[in-house]
């Protein structure tokens, strides 16, 4: 039977962090006790620094981390150059699987993901969840999740999310045992058969105008909207200079698709959203997920009403699916929606929001969650991926 512990820290020191993060988690002298430990963590730190202490702590363990732009734990939201926020995980022989690769863009996300989901599938193929993180920059995540689905099943939930920077969308980081690298993706399997998962995105944006018409693109890279070079085009939309960064782009660059109807009304927006997280000099703009000639994205703005709403709906959502506290919640949020969105007062409030329904008597469970550049959590039954949501993951045990 799977156990989760959690605990975040603000501190310079990326060793002392990870130290001082897993004793608070699971008690001095437990340390080595575990089998997994997750972390998320700012730019500020060693990435290979936070690794090699966990794996000095917890020597059987596997490691799996990535970089963000900020992280909420159970203890609250920071957004500093120097937070980490770890869960650690204890279970039975096979209820945990682990797998990472090195290499992944968004040419080969299918397979790359494939065999992510051999790797899993061959420790134990009972898993029914996988807790996927990836590369944040030049990936194409709808074929990340084909790549899972076509070995593990469409029945597998997938959650999880995209590493981040501090939104200049240049290097994010992800960490698999020893191994630290820039364009990696980490997957961990579950298959403890009293456990079961109920994940919701939600966001709070509006289409505004006409749509940009894709008019050329190859797979996961728009070359043309409205047949002249995409970033000149998607900037001149937005009032910006050509000159601009994707990180400049991004608060106000939310791009939508619009969603069929019975999915909408689930939803609860008639449209998904998507992020630009790098572009060629050439004009060039890579979308998270393949983009076909032809498809219409509509410029957005937000709600802030909408987002409150919506994210209440969605917890409501999940409390009733739930039945009871949950043992454990990760959590991916982008990093639109923290301080480059909102300000500090509006940011604590939506977190306490998303925390106080599934926490009991007071005390909100082990919790995982980071600001990133997208977002895993089903849809209309499937997996699918998000932007600029609020994407919540919640573990009940039902036995």
């Amino acid at each position: 039977m799977l156990e989760f512990f959690s605990a975040s820290t603000r501190m310079v020191n990326s060793s002392k962090a990870m130290t001082v993060c897993l004793e608070e988690a699971l008690g001095e002298g437990q340390v080595d006790s575990c089998d997994l430990i997750v972390f998320h963590a700012s730019l500020g730190h060693k990435f290979q620094e936070l690794a090699s202490r966990a794996r000095e702590l917890a020597p059987k363990a596997h490691i799996a981390g990535n970089s963000c732009c900020g992280i909420v734990g159970s203890e609250g939201v920071s957004e500093s150059m120097k937070d980490i926020a770890i869960m650690a995980v204890r279970g039975a022989p096979g209820e945990i699987a682990v797998a990472g690769v090195d290499g992944i863009y968004g040419d080969n996300s299918f397979e790359k993901c494939s065999q992510l989901a051999t790797e899993l599938k061959q420790q134990n193929p009972d898993i029914n969840m996988v807790y996927l993180m990836a590369s944040g920059i030049d990936i194409a995540n709808d074929r990340c999740i084909a790549g899972l689905e076509s070995v593990l099943g469409a029945d597998v939930t997938i959650f999880g999310g995209t590493s981040s920077d501090n939104m200049k969308g240049i290097t994010s980081f992800q960490v698999f045992d020893d191994l630290v690298t820039e364009h990696g993706a980490w997957a961990v399997g579950f298959a403890d058969p009293t456990l079961r998962i109920v994940t919701q995105a939600t966001h709070g944006f509006t289409p505004v105008g006409d749509p940009l018409i894709v008019t050329k693109s190859s797979g996961h890279k728009i070359i043309e909207l409205n047949d002249r070079p995409a970033w000149s085009e998607y900037t001149s939309r937005l009032g910006l200079e050509p000159s601009v960064t994707c990180g400049e782009s991004i608060p106000i660059g939310a791009l939508a698709e619009k969603l069929p109807r019975e999915v909408a009304e689930e939803y609860g927006q008639d449209h998904i959203l998507r992020v630009v997280t790098k572009r060629d000099e050439n004009g060039t703009i890579y979308y998270t997920t393949t983009c076909p000639e032809g498809t219409c994205l509509w410029l957005t703005k937000r709600d802030e009403d909408l987002i409150f709403s919506e994210l209440d709906k969605m917890m409501n959502n999940i409390v009733e699916q739930g039945n009871n506290q949950p043992v454990a919640v990760f959590h991916a949020d982008c990093l639109a929606r923290g301080r480059f969105m909102l300000n500090r007062v509006m940011k604590e409030e939506i977190v306490a929001n998303m925390q106080h329904p599934l926490s009991g008597k007071g005390q909100t469970p082990p919790w995982l969650g980071m600001y990133g550049f997208g977002e895993f959590a089903r849809l209309n039954g499937k997996n699918k991926y998000h932007n600029y949501t609020t994407a919540i993951y919640a573990l009940f045990r039902d036995q």
